[in-house]
């Protein structure tokens, strides 16, 4: 049976959703995000985090890597867009690269570490 096309979304309703995913921006039919970091070790731990999850979910972000921040831009070749599937890897990404611990046991890194980069 053939496959139906996923739905795409258009340019107001991408920036409509994307009220839930601060910092996240649409360019060029990608929706982006940039990652300040505080160095080259932290650049990789994230972008190893981001592959793990891009590859979880069979859905693979371009990332644009450098000593100390990571942009990310996700769209969905196959369907010609923006779809469901953009929206919730960039939510998985957002919450694995800013998570902290809130209280308990772990107290968290001391150091910078990842934080959010350019708003625009």
């Amino acid at each position: 049976m053939p496959k139906t096309k996923e739905r795409t979304y258009s340019d107001a309703e991408i920036r409509d959703k994307l009220h839930a995913l601060p910092g996240w921006w649409l360019e060029g039919g990608m929706i982006c995000r940039t990652y300040q970091t505080d160095g080259w070790p932290t650049t990789l731990m994230l972008v190893n985090a981001i592959g793990y999850i891009a590859e979880a979910a069979y859905h693979h972000p371009d990332l644009a890597v450098s000593w100390g921040q990571v942009t990310v831009k996700v769209n969905n070749h196959a369907a010609g867009g923006i779809t469901d599937k953009d929206f919730e890897l960039a939510r998985k990404i957002e919450d694995a690269a800013l998570w902290r611990p809130q209280g308990g046991a772990l107290e968290g890194t001391p150091n910078k570490f990842v934080r959010p980069g350019d708003a625009r």
